[in-house]
């Protein structure tokens, strides 16, 4: 049996600041990690930018600065797997990678073991207080937690996408395309958001991929590709995990030939690597003490238990049915006021040492389109390294300890709230 002070399930950009952070205060933590390298859809799912905003965070600052050149431009996913890998080593974490969380014991509304199956085989771990950060919440449901997934009516989820970067352009050519009214003029008479939904309709591209992202990676014979999607995926069931990426890598040879045979200065690009995993934009949501919801985001709620401040990006539901957005179809779509994220969404129901960070946290289909993102997502995950801090040192658990302890302590790592 192991024994942590914290163990939290999931390597990602959250998992990483949970973990972190709590040993930075002197936890002992172990951070278990189902791929054989960290960071989640920052290194292995080709993301990026980093997206999403929050008030003033040091902790967020640094690691962008360590794995960006510069704001707004795609990390090196290479240097980012270095990176963290350090990151991680130098705050003395124990990281377990190759490692899935296959089981969990409870004693009534407390978790007392982890069981997590290896190279090694199966190994167990007790602890005073456990983070889930895997985004989908696998840790939750070990645990018997309850959860809702997809929007309301059918149950659809944001489509599935593989990223990948390509190579070869010609540095004269500066193109690129960030969102859905990113409106471009090609210099022959083209505009290239037009150019996008005729190939759409006309077959050139998939049939629900009516816009080529195209995203600046400090490269200028490079871009990230955001346009490959598979709608009625659910992500949960292995065989449709196997259909969207026979579909997807499909798909992403058509993307190519399009931007080929119609892009000046494309004509020689090349896929220089993509996604080792399925992109999943939305799974399951932990049910928690609160529920976030999208007149939370739109109204810019403030909390008094806000553990995330002025968080902000806008609604952003690729459309589970078809091409483009859900709401605004080829428009962009609306941005909330900037809003809090209360610890409450963050404390699963009927489990009282569990803390969820990232994209599975408590709230509805519309305002987890907002919060998914990475900068949210990392900011949750640092609050929650803070919550396991003040739960094993005084003794508490997510019903009994003190918010505003958890709120002084991110004020102290310079955090805005």
């Amino acid at each position: 049996m192991n024994k942590y002070d914290l163990v939290v399930a999931g390597a990602g950009p959250a998992g990483i600041c949970a973990a972190v952070q709590a040993a930075r205060y002197g936890l002992k933590v172990a951070l278990i990690e189902r791929y054989g390298c960290v960071g989640g859809n920052l290194t292995i799912g080709c993301i990026g930018p980093i997206l999403g905003g929050t008030s003033k965070n040091p902790m967020l600052r640094n690691i962008e600065d360590g794995l960006c050149k510069e704001r707004g431009l795609v990390p090196d996913f290479e240097r980012a797997k270095i990176f963290l890998t350090d990151l991680i080593y130098s705050a003395s974490v124990d990281l377990y990678l190759q490692t899935t969380v296959i089981g969990a014991v409870r004693n009534g509304d407390k978790i007392t073991e982890v069981k997590v199956y290896g190279k090694g085989g199966e190994l167990s771990f007790e602890a005073d207080v456990f983070v889930d950060a895997t985004g989908d919440g696998d840790l939750a449901v070990q645990c018997g937690c309850e959860w809702e997934m997809g929007r309301e009516g059918d149950g659809l989820v944001q489509p599935t996408t593989i990223m990948f970067v390509i190579d070869g352009i010609d540095p004269e050519q500066t193109l690129t395309c960030c969102h859905e009214e990113h409106y471009t003029d090609l210099g022959d008479g083209r505009e290239y958001l037009d150019l996008c939904h005729k190939a759409c309709k006309s077959g050139e591209l998939p049939e629900n991929v009516n816009i080529v992202r195209l995203y600046k990676t400090g490269r200028p014979t490079e871009r990230m590709v955001n346009a490959t999607q598979e709608n009625k995926i659910d992500p949960l069931d292995p065989m449709a995990v196997y259909r969207a990426e026979v579909a997807l890598r499909r798909q992403m040879s058509k993307v190519v030939d399009f931007l080929k045979n119609n892009i000046p200065g494309f004509e020689n690009i090349f896929i220089k690597y993509s996604t080792s995993t399925l992109g999943v934009r939305e799974s399951r949501r932990i049910k928690g003490r609160y529920t976030l919801t999208k007149e939370d985001l739109m109204s810019g709620r403030e909390f008094p238990d806000a553990v995330v401040h002025k968080a902000s990006f806008s609604l952003d539901i690729h459309n589970p049915d078809g091409p483009g957005q859900s709401e605004n179809d080829e428009k962009c779509p609306s941005t909330p006021k900037p809003y809090d994220i209360p610890f409450a969404a963050m404390c699963p129901l009927g489990v009282s040492n569990l803390i969820t960070a990232g994209r599975c946290i408590s709230g509805t289909h519309v305002a987890h389109s907002s919060y998914r993102v990475m900068r949210i997502c990392m900011a949750m995950g640092q609050a929650a390294g803070v919550a396991a801090y003040v739960m094993k040192t005084t003794n508490t658990n997510t019903l009994t300890l003190s918010t505003d302890r958890i709120r002084d302590l991110l004020v102290n790592e310079g955090v805005e709230l």
